[in-house]
């Protein structure tokens, strides 16, 4: 059995006074268990409604979300996610936002302080547990928010562009360290990326979605042997954005009517 299944969704945002937008229209997914796949697509184009709706964050208009065989009816311990933006607690250490989700579940404060200590390291922070976040860079913030969903010993991990705000070294860093993890913990990833190289980098399948309304167009298996060049992963992504750039262009050029509200 897929550890997500995605079946026949669409959803449609409503709006007041004015036509409904069609953000997904039909998408299929399978997701098998312990596999890293991304989503693709231009801007607009659903990817991030798409991994709200996995989360059970909001519903679908039509279609069902099945994991292990159950419908999503709302969030659930089972699936972590991280953002773009860290959503970090600002009043809390490093420790301290590690260790919350723990304490949300009763866990005892020396067996959350050990798990908590053991994802620390895990994604090099070892030394900054009583440091607070604004005195942390982008990719340290983005380190603590992943070792705090890590904590939280989630089946599925829901990243959305968590690297999208990062300059471009501490992001090349950041996908060999979540690479890496990813081998350790072994847990289903769903990725939403911008970026094709660091999607092919990272994944196993790359899904490539259409314009709005999003339809997958195209399913690429990936997964390149862990020593890969970056030649290599270079190339692939090449003929990844052979196909999807149509896509960009119709979601980018005035007047097209992917762009128009139905």
């Amino acid at each position: 059995m897929p550890h997500i299944e995605i079946v026949g969704i669409t959803k449609v945002y409503e709006q007041p006074a004015a036509p409904p937008i069609v953000a997904l229209d039909g998408v299929d997914l399978t997701v098998e268990h312990d596999q890293f796949v991304s989503l693709v697509g231009p801007s607009g184009c659903g990817k991030s409604t798409l991994l709200h709706l996995v989360g059970g964050f909001i519903s679908p208009s039509t279609g069902e979300i099945r994991i292990d065989g159950r419908p999503v009816t709302g969030p659930g311990p089972d699936r972590g996610i991280v953002f773009q933006n860290f959503a970090l607690f600002p009043w809390l250490t490093v420790r301290g936002n590690v260790e919350y989700g723990l304490a949300e579940k009763g866990i005892p404060r020396r067996e959350r302080r050990k798990v908590a200590q053991h994802f620390i390291d895990m994604v090099k922070l070892t030394g900054f547990e009583e440091v607070y976040p604004h005195r942390l860079s982008g990719g340290m913030q983005q380190r603590v928010a992943l070792a705090r969903m890590l904590a939280c010993d989630p089946q599925i991990l829901l990243m959305d562009e968590p690297f999208g705000a990062l300059d471009a070294q501490t992001r090349l860093i950041l996908q060999e360290e979540l690479k890496e993890i990813w081998r350790q913990a072994r847990k289903t990833v769903l990725f939403v990326t911008h970026d094709v190289r660091e999607a092919v980098f990272l994944s196993q399948r790359v899904v490539v979605m259409t314009a709005r309304p999003g339809r997958i167009k195209e399913i690429v298996d990936t997964d390149l042997p862990a020593d890969a060049p970056r030649l290599a992963v270079d190339a692939l992504a090449e003929d990844i954005w052979a196909t999807l750039r149509e896509e960009v262009l119709k979601a980018v050029v005035p007047g097209d009517r992917r762009e128009q509200a139905p």
